[in-house]
């Protein structure tokens, strides 16, 4: 990890217009802007005016302890909660309040913190669920599998084992599920979240549950969906050392509110962050 770390190290630049890390990968314009985002719950609020930005090509972590507001955040910009205040803006364009089948349209995909995939189906069903905005077709001439219908479904299923190889379980793709250890039914699921092609790939807690060599296994293949994908990851983690290790820049969470935002070396050593979360500055 690192290696990552390195990888991820970033030059002083301008933000205003993306900028460049230490290996040469450019980060692109604000792909979401999130601006004074507020989201209640009748009385109790999760997220207090706060905003951020996802830029095009980057790692974004979002840190903090339980109860921050981390999964309302995600689940704002996956349009499963609507926030009461504030906008979203999505490739420079605010978004209306969509259902999240319409923000999937759009071309962002998640990931569970609690695992959702189909256990009585195998890995390559539940992945070719992630293709159904691909399916095109109607129901009959699904039916009868002809002509379009036909084609459509080869084209689809290509697709599903180009992810499948990329994230190497071809020797689970026959298997139901339920049947696998928790590491793997993770793996499957962002094999389902890739196979929507997603342009913003939102990961909530990959690595919870994992050991360390399965934690190691989830690092490489986010770093390659980023670099060889071209994906645009935002992710929350607990693991300090995953975040530190594969973010470009980190937003940090407290009690619904924003106490940091910059680059893993700035959160590190923001104070405010040190009391709120990690505990202890770092040597």
């Amino acid at each position: 990890m690192i290696e990552a770390a390195e990888k991820h190290m970033h030059q002083n630049e301008d933000l205003t217009s993306g900028y460049t890390t230490a290996d040469g990968r450019r980060i692109g314009d604000v792909m979401m802007d999130l601006k004074s985002i507020t989201l209640r719950f009748g009385g109790v609020v999760a997220i207090q005016d706060i905003s951020f930005d996802i830029r095009q090509g980057e790692i974004r972590a979002i840190i903090g302890p339980n109860g921050a507001g981390k999964s309302s955040m995600l689940n704002v910009i996956s349009g499963f909660y609507v926030p009461q205040e504030g906008e979203v803006w999505f490739r420079g364009k605010k978004r209306p309040s969509l259902k999240p089948y319409q923000v999937a349209q759009q071309g962002i995909a998640r990931t569970f913190q609690n695992i959702a995939l189909f256990e009585g189906m195998t890995v390559l069903d539940n992945v070719m669920t992630g293709r159904l905005n691909f399916m095109k077709s109607g129901w009959l001439a699904q039916t009868i599998w002809l002509g379009k219908a036909s084609r459509e479904e080869t084209a689809n299923r290509q697709k599903v084992e180009e992810i499948i190889d990329f994230l190497e379980i071809q020797s689970i793709r026959k298997t139901p599920v339920g049947r696998l250890p928790y590491g793997l039914k993770k793996r499957v699921e962002l094999a389902r979240a890739l196979a929507a092609e997603p342009e913003l790939l939102l990961l909530d807690e990959p690595m919870a549950g994992m050991n360390v060599e399965e934690k190691e296994d989830m690092s490489r293949f986010i770093l390659d969906v980023n670099d060889e994908f071209g994906t645009t990851i935002a992710l929350i983690e607990h693991d300090m050392g995953v975040v530190m290790d594969l973010s470009d820049r980190v937003v940090v969470m407290d009690y619904g509110k924003k106490i940091g935002d910059g680059t893993p070396d700035e959160v590190r050593n923001n104070e405010q962050v040190i009391a709120a979360y990690l505990g202890v500055p770092n040597e």
